[in-house]
């Protein structure tokens, strides 16, 4: 076989530079769709459905489990780029939409009156219109109705247009605009309704049965006599033709990929809704990332005093927070210092009791456990002499420790002694016992305490059982 070619250090630098994203994806705004409690299956697929909506610049396959919290959404979104967190919760009154901005807020919460899911929305319309490439490059946002006055307004208008990334017009391209999303506002009712549409760019002036020569259908002409008829139908007039709106009607600046557009030739544009449909309504405004100080609220109004009065019970719930950390710094440090005593102790051999009182006193002094002469410190502190064994001295060389026997022969020998101080010991029978012996003097008597059980075998008589 031939060798492999070592690549050399231009290759993997050129391979490194090829995975950096341009800054262009970078500045995109990028989101998270998730769902946080018990909101049951039709909400879940909802999720889904605006993950969709938001595409490419979500986690469309992100997994949200119990244990995360915001925390951890929040660790994670500077490294990923994320802006925005949309947020679907549940009540017993309603369904709920959270969009946060990421990191230090704000947060506007919307209540979720009427919702129709994806496919939903999808099997009511007659000829489907549906493919992957669509979400490919994101929507195009369509904001209308909302120029009342109020600051929740502006801050509605800000926030779903930052959701999305923005359009240069001069650069462009058409191809890449395939989907729009619709926000119309109702003043009266307060409802914004959300709406997610499929583009399609339609050449203006062609009949049906053109347009699928162009496409390259091949018509059934098996019931007619000249080709001629086919084009001079008039049931083959282009769909919904007679109702077409000419406010629809552009004039194409660039080619599109479709056939039978040209530039600078007159087209129609039509769309196809894709789904999901929300009603919504603007309840809450806060300042922070899902808290602070509520900015505005559609249906409790406080006055001035109840506002500070609010904020000082968070200055004080923020206090007691810090003072809580604080405390639990310091049992952390305590907790170390004793563990390192514990290691001191292991090492060394010291007695329980004194090994306390010497912890308890570092502990109070805030000194660690560090000495160079043991016996010394020893002696300052306790007010004793140490023992030889204390500081791992041991006995002196030349004597031996006796070995401790083992638990099983510490039980052999107090058994036996057990037994022979039995057979030693005067017997006081009363008459019953001496009468009836029992089973114990029957043992003994058989059995003597001072034989080995196992070389000791007693003498059994043999019965001829044989009849003669």
């Amino acid at each position: 076989m031939p060798r492999r070619k070592k690549r050399g250090r231009t290759v993997r630098k050129n391979r490194q530079a090829t995975n950096v994203e341009p800054e262009e994806l970078k500045n995109a705004p990028h989101s998270f769709v998730i769902h946080r409690g018990i909101v049951g299956g039709y909400v879940k697929e909802l999720t889904k459905d605006m993950r969709k909506v938001m595409e490419p610049f979500t986690a469309s396959a992100l997994k949200v489990r119990k244990k995360n919290t915001i925390k951890d959404f929040l660790s994670v979104a500077g490294l990923l780029h994320v802006s925005h967190m949309l947020m679907f919760t549940r009540t017993q009154l309603s369904t709920y939409l959270r969009i946060a901005r990421f990191p230090r807020g704000p947060t506007l919460t919307f209540r979720v009156h009427n919702y129709s899911l994806a496919r939903d929305v999808i099997s009511t319309v007659r000829k489907q219109y549906v493919f992957q490439k669509m979400f490919a490059d994101s929507p195009l946002v369509v904001l209308n109705g909302f120029s009342g006055e109020g600051q929740q307004l502006k801050l509605m208008v800000t926030t779903f247009q930052h959701m999305f990334p923005s359009i240069n017009l001069s650069k462009v391209n058409l191809n890449s605009i395939r989907r729009c999303v619709l926000l119309n506002y109702n003043e009266e009712s307060k409802i914004i309704d959300f709406r997610h549409y499929a583009v399609k760019v339609i050449p203006k002036g062609m009949s049906r049965s053109v347009k699928k020569i162009i496409q390259s259908k091949v018509p059934n002409l098996a019931h007619l006599e000249d080709i001629s008829e086919f084009f001079s139908k008039a049931a083959n007039l282009s769909e919904s033709e007679a109702e077409d709106d000419p406010n629809s009607h552009v004039i194409l600046p660039q080619k599109v990929a479709s056939r039978g557009n040209m530039v600078s030739a007159q087209s129609a544009i039509r769309v196809v809704e894709l789904g999901p449909r929300l009603s919504l309504q603007l309840i809450k405004v806060e300042d922070a990332l899902l808290g602070g100080d509520i900015l505005y609220h559609e249906l409790i109004k406080k006055t001035e005093e109840e506002k500070l009065l609010i904020k000082k019970r968070r200055a004080q719930k923020m206090m007691v927070k810090m003072k809580r950390k604080m405390n639990q710094e310091k049992n952390v440090k305590r907790k170390e210092q004793e563990k390192e005593v514990h290691k001191k102790k292991s090492l060394k051999g010291m007695n329980k009791l004194e090994t306390d009182l010497l912890m308890k006193k570092a502990v109070e002094e805030g000194k660690q456990w560090e000495d160079d002469d043991d016996a010394e410190w020893y002696r300052k502190e306790v007010g004793k002499e140490p023992d030889r064994d204390l500081f791992g001295d041991g006995p002196k060389k030349g004597l031996k420790r006796k070995k401790e026997p083992a638990p099983w022969m510490k039980r052999k020998k107090q058994k036996l002694e057990n037994e022979n101080n039995r057979s030693t010991a005067p017997k006081n029978r009363s008459k019953r016992n001496k009468s009836m012996p029992n089973e114990k003097s029957k043992r003994t008597k058989n059995f003597p305490a001072n034989a080995n059980h196992k070389k000791f075998k007693p003498k059994w008589k043999v019965m001829n059982t044989s009849k003669k």
